[in-house]
Parts: structure tokens; sequence; C-alpha cells
């Protein structure tokens, strides 16, 4: 592998940055959430809209990077993006309203969608095939930490001054970014606009936001008992198919086909679809297990939670050797390591200790990192380098989608495992049987008093939902286990694996 220049060190710094601002920003939210919803006067259904609208407007405006980056080209698309990203997330800080904070979280959505996926189609344009590998991967390290650090930097801003800030620190980081992007990229691409396939942007709009509505808020909804619901699955069916007809009857579709007939590209994006299910499932399901079953603090959860970035760059030692001598076992090796430690996470109990969590975190974040660099290597492998920003988009999008369905059904599977447990293990409890009360008895008190009753329904409480936690960290071992053979569909040019 040649040296990099300077301009391409300073472009890969630019991507990183902006991906890293961009996870940040979009995950410190959720921290928050509790501090906005009285300051708001809001009801937690309304106040999960200011993570929901963003979510959609994100997804919505994902598909539309291809055509952007042809229309204005790559550096003022990326430099107006990351502007307009920090300018409406500087104005969430200041939102005095449940509708002001909705208004500036959807347009910090819309202007943030192309960041990610112009990002990855930067660096794979701007380097050769050989630097793909370790550039993917340095890449992606910013991509993991993003997420990880939102968190734990929204948490602290929150505490030590008030929930603003955390929208407020995004200020500084977004004028580097900018002030990188205007002095490292050109406006490539610019020019190669084609006619704007409306229709087709409608379709794949609604279509992608009846989908993130639905299974945003299934589960308070009670899924398809609820005439909502089933509205945004009927919205969702219709017009994703009808958005596959188009592009493939329209002269100039927002997609070009040709995108999908690349088998590599095409066994991508489900990939994707895939690695988006299982990249933020242990984030989103240590910290209430933690916090609620083992009590620990906030803090500690945060940098329990981190130990999957620090897995994810220590793939950077074997990643991109391994990439280079067998991209495909590369592949089905880091989906291996995922369903493993989710295997793992699924064997513990309500008595984990901290370096469970550690541990059981570092081997999944080894395993994402091992992963992604050589998925994305092999989808990209054979597509033209014309369809490279379009591609991006789309992968990106399956990402994004296959988070938001997973991180839906892994909730269906503890909320309704865990109720089931509930009614299972309160049946095994009975007063006739000293048998069974002995223990409890002898740990919490005598049968008929309060403090018993109480501390039993606390006790069931926590191991039924233990319970739920197990099964869906059995839900993340079987995708990632079932994913994993898939690596092998890849077609490898001659040449490219040893």
């Amino acid at each position: 592998m040649r040296h990099f220049t300077l301009r391409q060190w300073l472009i890969l710094l630019t991507v990183q940055f902006a991906t890293l601002l961009f996870g940040a920003t979009m995950t410190s939210v959720a921290v928050i959430l509790p501090q906005m919803k009285g300051a708001l006067s809001a009801t937690q259904d309304q106040v999960s809209w200011i993570i929901t609208f963003n979510l959609v407007a994100t997804a919505i405006a994902t598909p539309l990077t291809g055509w952007l980056a042809s229309k204005f080209g790559w550096r003022n698309l990326m430099v107006g993006a990351i502007a307009g990203f920090t300018s409406f997330s500087v104005l969430a800080g200041t939102a005095d309203s449940l509708e002001a904070m909705l208004g500036t979280r959807v347009l910090q959505g819309l202007f943030g969608a192309p960041i990610f996926p112009l990002g990855q189609a930067i660096l794979l344009a701007s380097f050769s095939k050989a630097q793909h590998p370790f550039i993917l991967m340095a890449w992606g390290v910013g991509g993991v930490m993003g997420p990880i650090l939102g968190p734990l930097f929204g948490g602290l801003m929150a505490e030590l001054i008030n929930w603003r800030w955390a929208f407020f620190m995004i200020l500084p980081a977004g004028i580097v970014a900018g002030l990188l992007a205007f002095a490292s990229l050109s406006n490539e691409e610019k020019g190669k606009t084609q006619r704007f396939d409306y229709l087709g942007f409608v379709l794949i709009a609604i279509a992608i936001g009846a989908t993130q509505l639905m299974f945003d808020r299934g589960q308070r909804l009670d899924w398809l008992e609820s005439y909502e619901i089933q509205l945004e699955l009927l919205l969702a069916v219709v017009f994703f198919y009808l958005f596959i007809i188009h592009i493939l009857t329209a002269r100039q579709a927002l997609f070009d086909p040709a995108t999908f007939r690349d088998r590599n590209f095409t066994i991508g994006i489900t990939l994707a679809l895939i690695m988006g299910m299982l990249q933020f499932t242990p984030m989103i399901l240590f910290p209430p297990l933690l916090q609620d079953l083992r009590g620990y603090p906030d803090s500690i959860v945060g940098y329990l939670i981190s130990a999957r970035g620090m897995g994810n760059f220590l793939s950077f030692f074997i990643v991109v050797q391994f990439t280079r001598f067998n991209a495909r076992l590369c592949l089905f090796t880091g989906l291996a390591l995922q369903s493993v430690a989710g295997l793992w996470m699924s064997s513990l109990d309500i008595n984990m200790t901290t370096a469970d969590v550690f541990w059981t975190n570092i081997l999944h974040g080894i395993g994402f990192g091992t992963a992604y660099t050589p998925m994305a290597v092999l989808a990209f492998s054979t597509l033209p380098m014309h369809l490279l920003t379009q591609g991006n988009a789309i992968f990106s999008l399956c990402r994004l989608l296959g988070s938001s369905i997973f991180i839906a059904l892994t909730l269906v599977v503890f909320f309704r495992t865990s109720a089931e447990a509930t009614v299972n293990l309160s049946a095994m409890i009975d007063a006739f049987d000293m048998r069974n009360l002995s223990l409890w008895i002898t740990i919490l008190g005598e049968p008929g008093t309060p403090p018993l009753h109480a501390r039993l329904l606390e006790e069931v409480r926590h191991q039924a939902s233990m319970i739920g936690y197990i099964n869906a960290f059995h839900l993340l071992t079987l995708a990632s286990a079932l994913a994993a053979p898939l690596a092998f569909l890849f077609v490898i040019r001659k040449g490219a694996e040893a």
C-alpha cells in the first residue's frame, strides 16, 4: 500500500470527525430525555417524539444524498450538512416548547442525513481499493465511538450544568468539522446531476417514514392492536411496493436499478441491515439492566458500555491484514464473534459482575469492528465508481432501518417474556408450601408482614426482567449466527483475495 498524501490524511480526518460528531449528537439526547420532559411540560409519549421525529427525518433524507452530491458537489454538501446540523443542534438547546424542539430536531435530522453516507462514499472514492480496508477500519472507529461518547458527554453536561448544554457543546466541534471539510474536500461529482425523481422520492419517503414510525411506536401502542400501527404497516407495504415498481420502470429513477443488479452490493446491503440490527442492541439493553437491576450509577454504566468502543479499536490490529488475506473469512469471523458475545451475554444472571459486562462488550466490539470493514469492502468492490455515493446512501439507509427494526423486536421480546416470567414466577410462590418459602423467609422476613410481601414482589420483578434481558440477548445471538454464512455468498474478483 502506497503512502497517503497530506490531502488524503485530511480527508480521512475530516470524514472521521464529522461522522463522530453526527453519531455523538444523535445519541446524546437519549440520556437527557427525563430532564427535557419536565422542562418542556411533556408526557412520556410526547417526549419520545423528540427522538422519533429526528430518526424519521434522517431516514427520509438519506436517499437524497446521491442526488444532492451530484447537484452541489462533495465539499458544498458536506459543509452545508455540517453547518445546518450544528446550527439546528444549538437551536434545539434554546427551545422552550415541545413544538419548537420537534421542529429543530426534524431540521437537524434532515441536514445531518447526508453526513454518514457521503463520508463513506468520499473515502471509497478518494483511496485506492488496496487502501480501503485500512481506511474503512479507521473511519469505523469514529463511527462507533460517536454513539458511545455522546451519552457520556451529554449526561455529564446535563449533570454539571443542565440539559441544554448537551446541545450547545456541539457548536465548537461542528465549527472544526466544517472548517476541515472546507479545507480538505473538493466539489467532485458536481454537475453530474440528472432530473430529480420527485415521484420516486415521495414514494420512498412515505414508505420509510411509515416504517420508522411503526417500529418506534409499536411497543408503546401494542402493535397491531393500534389503528395507527395498522395504518403505518399498510402505508409501508404499499409504498415500498410502488417504489420498487417505479425504479424498475422509470427512465431516470431516484436509485439506478443497476445498483441492485450488482450481486456483491445486494448481499452487502442485506448484511448492512443485519449489522445495523447488531450495532446498538447491547447499548440499548445494558444501561436499564445495570441501573434497574444492579443499581449502578449512570457514570459507571457509561464507562462499562464504552468498552464496546474499546473492543472496536482493538479490532484495528487484525482487521486490515485479515481483510486483505481473506475478506469473506474475516466477515464470517466478525459475525461469529458477535454471536459468541451474544451467547455469553445470555448466560449472565442477575449477580453479574462489572467484569462480565466489560468483557462481553469488549468481545462484541471486536466482532463488530472485525465484520464491518470486510463487509463494506466486499459490498462496494464491484460497484461502478459513479454509483458509489448513491450506493452509500442505500447502504446507510439499510443500517438505519436495521437498527430501528431490531431495537423494536428486542423490546418486544424483553417486555413479553418478562411479563410471562412474572406470571410464572409468581405462581411458584405458595404461602402454604413452607419448603418454597423457607429461603424467602430467611432472607426477607416473616410471612404476612408487609416487608416480605413487598420485597417478594420486587424480587419477582427483578428476576422476571432478567429473564427478559436474557431472551433479548438470545435474539442478538441468533441474528448474528444466521448472518455469518452469508459472508461466503460474495464474489471475489481475481487477485482481490489471497
